[in-house]
């Protein structure tokens, strides 16, 4: 492979099939960082399903005595300790996390805790406005939302007219954002 200038974190491997094509000592290189599993820094071409600080639906490859593992697009997958988890997660079922950098290990880590990393300050948004949802779990009056990567949103079973599962991510529509904050959305424009 080659080395890459980390500066403060000094030299980082980037594995011979990373490498793009061409690249020669002094050339600027688009990488993402993360810890292999022998704890070395290592930079990668491929690009992750989600980063750090964001909400992804991501599928289970594997579950062992540490927690589940995810498949986000890397060669290491994504760890969920047992302890993020909301329940036990299974093996080839998909689940809507978020992905931090886990204080203890200094590692990226996913949680299906989710909520506690949802956006507590007032939503600004209009009317009518087009915003991007992550449906992440049914409830008994609807489905709830992560709504712009930021805030928790709600789409009522009684604006529902087509089939929506948990992870499927599309374009709502903003119907109300009340008082304390919560927001309610349509999957239709409204008029």
């Amino acid at each position: 492979g080659i080395y890459l200038d980390g500066l403060d974190q000094g030299e980082i491997l980037m594995p011979r099939q990373y490498i793009p094509l061409g690249t020669k000592p002094g050339d600027w290189v688009d990488a993402f960082i993360y810890f292999d599993s022998e704890d070395r820094i290592i930079a990668t071409t491929l690009v992750p399903k989600a980063e750090v600080g964001e909400f992804a639906f991501l599928k289970v490859v594997s579950v062992n005595s540490t927690g589940a593992f995810l498949d986000w697009g890397l060669a290491k997958d994504l760890l969920v300790p047992f302890r993020e988890q909301k329940m036990n997660m299974e093996e080839g079922r998909g689940y809507v996390v978020y992905i931090y950098i886990d204080e203890a290990s200094n590692r990226i880590a996913a949680t299906a805790k989710i909520e506690k990393h949802l956006n507590i300050d007032p939503p600004e948004y209009e009317v009518g406005e087009a915003v991007t949802i992550l449906v992440y779990q049914k409830s008994d009056i609807g489905f709830k939302v992560v709504v712009n990567q930021k805030h928790l949103g709600i789409v009522h079973n009684s604006d529902i007219f087509m089939p929506i599962q948990s992870g499927q991510e599309m374009v709502a529509y903003i119907k109300q954002v009340k008082e304390d904050g919560k927001i309610d959305l349509l999957l239709q424009k409204p008029g």
